[in-house]
């Protein structure tokens, strides 16, 4: 059985999105005006370590996800077999 608190954790990084996508928009409204808190939200996400860490978080959760569809698909091609055996 999954652990519900990774299942978790990889729902919440799924629905996130993107910090990239976030960094595009908040580069739209810096342009526009100077405001200090949309400032400093841009430069948080412009952060290189958080760019990488977010990147490598939604990388892990894709594997994890394609793995856990695999292995379904093994088990229900198996099951096939020992059906047509």
């Amino acid at each position: 059985m999954e652990d519900s608190t990774g299942a978790a954790w990889r729902a919440r990084i799924r629905t996130a999105g993107s910090i990239e996508r976030d960094r595009e928009a908040l580069a739209r409204l810096v342009d526009e005006d100077q405001d200090p808190a949309e400032v400093g939200y841009y430069e948080a996400v412009s952060d290189p370590d958080a760019r990488a860490m977010n990147r490598a978080q939604r990388s892990y959760a894709g594997q994890y996800e394609r793995r856990l569809r695999r292995l379904s698909d093994r088990a229900r091609n198996s099951e096939r077999l020992d059906q047509i055996d």
